[in-house]
């Protein structure tokens, strides 16, 4: 049944669809029948009524809030992406009158091979990802906080995770209590945030526990606790300040190259003299944590996550090395690039062709036959080759969807 009435107002993004076949003159909680376009996905907790639509094989996640609300998030799900932070995409924003009263709808695009925590925490197939969960969640954290971003309601239900080369990625989901203001951004709030991650993310565990819902095995007491250490960790390796001693310029790049390891890009590095006036202190301000992302897509058109691009340019480089070898010159990092992409990722992904029409997500697909090409060869004591590892990962894994990244 397509919608009889039109919403109050609804502000739309360019190359969206308009969504005015949607049946806005019900609550979303009424919807179900109502509308052939829903679907069901899996899902965290929500204060807040929410459906899935489908339009051509693009999901969207609909949510209802009370009126202006969803205006208010919009604004700050745009600011973040203005600032490429991991949070979910803002589509549209609607105002409907309903028979309570006027309600307004948040839309944003559905993240694509996402897990809710729930089902990292509920599926056995998945166990091994719950410390890289914890780990996922401490680095947006730190990274929102970079941003002068205040979450205000931390929590694993407002998280989504992407598997990422044998880790996880997390992804705000629910910006309602959020604030963006850098200028304003003290330790107090920060310390605030994580005091509400914490008792967050407890009080979930302790309800999943309540509900039969987490396997034995699964700590609970202290979660909150280890993301906070995790963090704290983390904070401090990318906002501590170095001294320099006279003929130690070198350390610069090297300050530069540690923190591009962990995928941060650089913005600005600030050297100021000491009060010896021989020293200097150097501090580097990061930008976002896309460094080998940018650095992938810039030289083959790939979108993957930061780790995924990080396994892929570390054999890039690889390749560099050996060519700049075998010609007795130094190879472009584009040519290298492009030899990676014809002999090694277009023939790998091309024999995975039957796993892919399952999952769609090719660069995990990629990093997961490079880890088990890693595994053959240790192994057998030498490098085993990637036509190998295909062969014996389709052997092992080919006909076990559980065993491949989520859809």
């Amino acid at each position: 049944m397509t919608g009889a009435t039109f919403p109050l107002s609804i502000s739309l993004r360019p190359t969206h669809p308009d969504f005015l076949d949607l049946p806005w003159q019900l609550p979303l909680s009424e919807w179900q029948g109502q509308s052939d376009r829903l679907v069901e996905v899996a899902r965290g907790l929500s204060r807040h009524p929410v459906v899935f639509v489908n339009y051509s094989g693009t999901l969207y996640a609909l949510k209802e809030m009370p009126h202006g609300l969803a205006e208010k998030e919009y604004g700050l799900l745009l600011e973040m992406e203005e600032q490429r932070l991991p949070a979910v995409t803002p589509v549209s924003h609607v105002l409907t009158q309903l028979p309570h009263g006027q309600a307004s709808v948040l839309i944003t695009r559905y993240l694509d091979h996402s897990l809710p925590y729930r089902s990292l925490f509920m599926r056995r197939g998945l166990m091994h990802y719950r410390e890289h969960l914890l780990d996922a969640i401490a680095g947006l954290l730190v990274q929102l906080h970079l941003a002068g971003v205040f979450w205000g309601d931390c929590s694993l239900s407002n998280t989504l995770f992407r598997r990422d080369a044998g880790a996880l990625q997390a992804y705000l989901v629910d910006a309602e209590t959020a604030e963006i203001d850098p200028e304003n951004f003290s330790p107090r709030l920060r310390f605030h945030d994580l005091e509400i991650m914490e008792e967050n993310v407890d009080a979930e565990l302790l309800e999943m526990v309540a509900s039969g819902l987490l396997s034995e095995g699964v700590p609970v007491y202290h979660t909150g606790a280890y993301i906070r250490l995790r963090y704290q960790s983390l904070w401090e390796e990318i906002t501590r300040e170095e001294v320099i001693n006279p003929g130690e310029h070198y350390r610069i790049q090297e300050r530069i190259r540690a923190l591009n390891s962990l995928g941060f890009s650089i913005g600005e590095v600030k050297l100021e003299g000491s009060e010896s006036g021989e020293q200097l202190r150097l501090r580097v301000f990061v930008t976002d944590r896309n460094f080998h992302r940018d650095q992938l897509l810039g030289l083959t058109g790939i979108e993957a996550e930061e780790m995924q691009a990080r396994k892929m340019m570390n054999e890039i480089h690889e390749i560099k090395a050996i060519l700049s070898q075998a010609n007795d010159r130094s190879t472009p990092l584009s040519v290298a690039a492009y030899y990676w992409l014809e002999n090694r990722y277009q023939p790998v992904t091309a024999e995975l062709q039957s796993l892919i029409e399952q999952t769609n997500d090719v660069p995990e697909l990629y990093c997961q036959v490079l880890e088990h090409k890693w595994y053959l060869s240790e192994k057998a004591q030498r490098d085993v080759g990637h036509e190998a590892a295909v062969d014996d990962y389709l052997k092992q894994f080919g006909g076990k969807k559980e065993n491949l990244p989520a859809p």
